[in-house]
């Protein structure tokens, strides 16, 4: 459990939540309380105690169900006295979640075999932000990184200042884990490339249909999730509406910061959408214009083999001709006889196959 004290452009971070209700709230900035999901089912007890002494309230049952869930999709709720929202994060390799450890490797594109879907809870109060991650959580560890570095910078870059509070914090710790995922989007594009040039490339027989099938599946799903997330950040855009009026020129431009930091956060989220969208019709295009050129082949093979049977019923009406057993038949006993047949038999075979090859009939 990692736990930060954060009052203007200043961190602290506290060893444990018995110090953090020793100091309590800092007098003009919130409280960062990020745990792992282990830690916050073994120590829900204490956290919600801290709660209470720090902001007068406590989770309700519902709401610590859904932080405890590895599987919940992404959604937003609310109370009169916090927000609550989950949001599945997309990240690859390290940070897989434990409660997906059993599922089976997946086959396809190396990327996708590690891309983890795992649930990240947000509690947001007035002067406290709770988050829920799963084990060895790289966002948290990432961000937290971010945060004390900028903190303790002499000077801060623009947009680098430390958040101004728990909700602020929350969409830029949502906006670091889909700008992770729109990372990924050179190396998806171009393994699925790959795959594409193997499917249309005419000397290769791809046998990989499951690795594709696979990886089609794990494009839907993100899909899903992509969509589960839009969904849930347009819930916190209408819910941030219908907040009280801040009082004051600073309050009031704190507010308008938040409303186009969500915007943000969204339009990033519909990037992703449109993204895995595209390179499920990439695949399926993919798929498609495979078959489609095996039956064009097919059909060449199928024409040229026509035109050469074509080319030979001729010669063999003369060899059935000739081949009858009469006694009696023109040119049968004379001494050219076998010579005249065969040259008909070239001159025919070589008019037919004059004009399959002028109609493109025949491609050698």
């Amino acid at each position: 459990m990692r736990i930060f004290a954060i009052q203007g452009d200043t961190v602290q971070e506290s060893s444990s939540l018995q110090s953090l209700q020793d100091r309590g709230l800092p007098p003009h900035g919130f409280v960062w309380i990020a745990c792992e999901r282990s830690e916050f089912e073994t120590q829900l007890a204490p956290l919600q105690s801290s709660l209470q002494a720090l902001c007068g309230l406590q989770l309700l049952d519902l709401h610590v169900s859904d932080l405890l869930n590895a599987q919940l999709p992404s959604h937003y709720d609310y109370t009169s006295e916090y927000d609550l929202l989950v949001f599945r994060r997309l990240a690859a390799g390290a940070g897989a979640d434990t409660a997906n450890a059993h599922h089976a490797k997946r086959s396809g594109p190396p990327i996708l075999r590690h891309i983890d879907t795992s649930p990240v809870g947000f509690a947001v109060m007035d002067r406290v932000l709770l988050t829920v991650h799963p084990a060895d959580c790289a966002v948290r560890d990432g961000y937290a990184a971010k945060l004390l570095q900028n903190a303790s910078a002499k000077s801060h870059a623009a947009g680098a200042h430390a958040p101004t509070g728990p909700a602020d914090l929350m969409l830029r710790v949502v906006n670091h884990m889909v700008d992770g995922y729109l990372a990924l989007r050179r190396e998806l594009t171009r393994q699925l490339d790959h795959w594409q040039a193997q499917l249309l490339n005419p000397k290769t027989r791809f046998n990989n249909w499951a690795s594709l099938l696979d990886a089609r599946l794990v494009l839907h799903q993100l899909d899903e999730v992509c969509e589960d997330q839009r969904a849930s950040i347009q819930d916190w855009i209408e819910a941030l509406k219908t907040w009280p009026d801040p009082q004051g020129d600073a309050a009031l431009r704190e507010r308008e910061l938040l409303q186009v930091r969500s915007r943000d956060v969204l339009e990033h989220i519909e990037r992703v959408v449109r993204h895995v969208r595209r390179l499920e019709q990439n695949a399926e295009t993919a798929v498609q214009m495979h078959f489609s050129a095996q039956s064009h082949r097919t059909n060449d093979i199928m024409r040229t083999l026509t035109a050469l049977t074509a080319v030979f019923l001729p010669l063999n009406l003369l060899a059935g001709i000739f081949g009858m057993n009469f006694e009696f038949m023109p040119v049968l006993h004379l001494a050219y006889g076998f010579w005249w047949a065969m040259g008909s038999m070239a001159l025919i075979a070589a008019v037919l196959m004059g004009f399959f090859w002028r109609k493109h009939y025949l491609h050698l």
